[in-house]
């Protein structure tokens, strides 16, 4: 089989992230054929896109307005997260900031049905809590008016069908959160979800006449079902369940009063689009004509007639699809470019489900190489973030590239993971964090059943808290492992919560334990505490700008288990929180290539 070297897998794009323009003939999206996500229009499917903007640095979202020919879009620096808004006339180049404050992170909310104004949400004020601004389109700087003091995390859920007001929505953890109504005459702050425990509120949505909001929730079940909340009444109605699936969100159409919500199915995105014919009824549309994979990011045309839909798979790239609603009929509006790689080299997986150690079936996705020599094949166990987060069949040039080089790829969703229910993702939380790495050793003993493995060449692999994984799973079960590749990974706890972004810290401490009250234990299942354990050589990787573990955790990493086991480090200056920049992708993992070839394997050169 012919292959190709890193740099071509890291030059295959996506294109993602469409929005419909106020005419509905172009179509808005992001696409990182310069090696960073800029904007790009279409006006038709399959046309010549045309590029919108030209930064080094990567674009976070683009929005038209509902009104005009201008986009609103976001745009950080060297990925310090400190997102600054900007609106762009595409038929003129003129770009202007609207915000003017880089020390600061601000969050889309939004614009007003007409145009006029935008929403957002910005720790400019303090930076360990989030206000929520309201500007005019044209406005920039301090031109925004603050209409609400946050005291936490708080996001805006966009206008209410007349701009009178706001849903705004506060996360005290990715389990956890709240929904409120601020109305922008008065400044009251309508708390809609008070609760007890751990409930999910999410995906906030108006319906069309503005007296009810919809959202997903679990505050009634383990999985998140479809609920309506009445204003009037306060009351709370269940429009539609999962059944044993999530319901992950929803989005509506307030003029055409049309909708979609989608149902996470073993990570695979099942869309239902629908018409609301009445407050808790919705009669559906035909099933989209969309490829089995994971779906999102919809944009329904100004007259509801379309909807845009980002579609990834496995076996291929992220794209732009274009619906007819009244027919399902789907036509890919996109075409990003495989770099010369044929489409039907890329491997699907298999999803499959594997025992643990307390008799629970722990769901993951296998993927064999095309060429697998039984008991020859060696495998990186690639371990998601979040943590509750979960691995899906979306496409990763990373993953395909080292599949044509012979490795097999298992991607493990430990408990702990979203998309499984409330009472699965609530299984490691802080004193039960070391179950998820056992879940971990039992990956490695199925994968030392199958007839293809290698059982001496098993790699363990994870970004974020995914580096925590690695680690933790290197110290706890030193002998399974052949090599581990750390990016951006936790070392230790404690210091983590210490120095992470003040606006992070409480979220993280509602998952992992707080520095007040669970100080020891932290310590106690911190890898770096237990880092004379490793066996294996490791390669820790890091951005120096990272907002969410900082740079440190990879120093203090590298300088204790130097004395213990071969380490490589590798910080990337202009980074943050993970490599954005084509350059940084192509050494990291070039790099990340032969440190395996050296330690676990001897791959065949490329051909070019």
């Amino acid at each position: 089989m012919r292959t190709y070297d890193i740099e071509r897998y890291l030059n295959i794009r996506s294109a993602y992230g469409a929005s419909f323009s106020a005419d509905g003939e172009r179509l808005s999206f992001l696409m990182d054929t310069t090696g960073v996500p800029q904007v790009w229009t279409v006006d038709s499917p399959g046309a010549w896109p045309e590029q919108r903007t030209f930064y080094e640095e990567r674009v976070t979202f683009a929005s038209w307005s509902p009104e005009r020919p201008e986009l609103a879009f976001g745009m950080d620096k060297g990925g310090n997260e400190r997102a600054q808004l900007f609106r762009l006339e595409p038929d003129t180049g003129v770009i202007e900031n609207l915000t003017e404050h880089p020390d600061a992170k601000h969050r889309w909310g939004g614009w007003s049905h007409d145009g006029e104004r935008f929403a957002f949400t910005s720790n400019r004020r303090d930076n360990a809590v989030f206000d929520v601004y309201v500007q005019a389109r044209d406005g920039s700087g301090t031109d925004a008016e603050l209409v609400h003091e946050g005291d936490g995390w708080l996001t805006v859920g966009g206008f209410s069908p007349d701009d009178s007001k706001l849903i705004v929505q506060e996360a005290y953890s990715n389990f956890d959160q709240d929904v409120s109504v601020l109305d922008l005459a008065t400044g009251e702050l309508t708390h809609l979800t008070p609760h007890q425990g751990t409930v999910r509120f999410q995906s906030p949505e108006w319906g069309p006449d503005g007296e009810n909001v919809y959202m997903v929730t679990d505050r009634g079940s383990d999985t998140l079902e479809l609920v309506r909340y009445e204003l009037a009444s306060g009351e709370f109605t269940t429009v539609e369940t999962g059944g044993d699936h999530e319901l992950e969100g929803i989005s509506i159409d307030h003029d055409s009063r049309r909708l979609v919500y989608s149902r996470n199915v073993e990570g695979y995105t099942e869309l239902t689009f629908g018409e609301l014919t009445a407050p808790d009824r919705i009669d559906a549309l035909p099933q989209p004509d969309l490829p089995n994979g994971v779906a999102g990011g919809v944009s329904f045309s100004p007259d509801g007639e379309r909807a845009a839909v980002t579609v990834t798979a496995s076996a291929d790239t992220a794209n732009v699809y274009v619906v007819e609603l009244a027919t399902g009929d789907a036509e890919r509006w996109t075409l990003a470019a495989t770099a010369g790689i044929p489409r039907d080299t890329f491997v699907p997986p298999e999803l499959v489900r594997y025992p643990t150690f307390d008799g629970r079936d722990i769901p993951a996705f296998f993927t064999l190489p095309e060429e697998s020599p039984e008991g020859e094949t060696p495998v990186i166990v690639d371990i998601h973030g979040g943590p509750e987060s979960q691995r899906r069949p979306s496409f990763s040039s990373v993953k395909q590239y080292f599949l044509s080089r012979g490795y097999a790829y298992f991607e493990p969703n430990v408990r702990g993971s979203a998309g499984y229910g409330k009472a699965y993702g609530h299984l490691d939380d802080v004193e039960n964090r070391m179950d998820s790495v056992a879940d971990i050793e039992a990956a490695v003993e199925w994968l030392h059943d199958h007839p293809a493995v290698d059982p001496d060449k098993i790699v363990a692999m994870g970004g974020s808290y995914g580096g925590f994984m690695v680690l933790a799973a290197m110290t706890e079960y030193p002998d399974l492992w052949a090599a581990g590749v750390d990016i951006v990974g936790i070392a230790n706890f404690v210091t983590f919560l210490e120095n992470t972004g003040d606006w992070r810290r409480e979220l993280r401490e509602a998952e992992y334990g707080s520095l007040e009250d669970d100080r020891e234990f932290l310590e106690s299942i911190s890898p770096i505490n237990n880092v004379e354990k490793i066996r294996a050589p490791l390669f820790v990787l890091h951005g120096e700008n990272d907002p969410r573990v900082p740079v440190s955790e990879a120093h203090q990493l590298v300088e204790e288990a130097r004395e213990h086991a071969h380490v490589r480090e590798l910080i990337f200056d202009d980074e943050g929180h993970g490599f954005s920049k084509l350059e940084n992708r192509i050494e990291a993992y070039s790099q990340i290539a032969d440190f395996l070839d050296e330690y676990v394997r001897s791959a065949p050169a490329a051909d070019d």
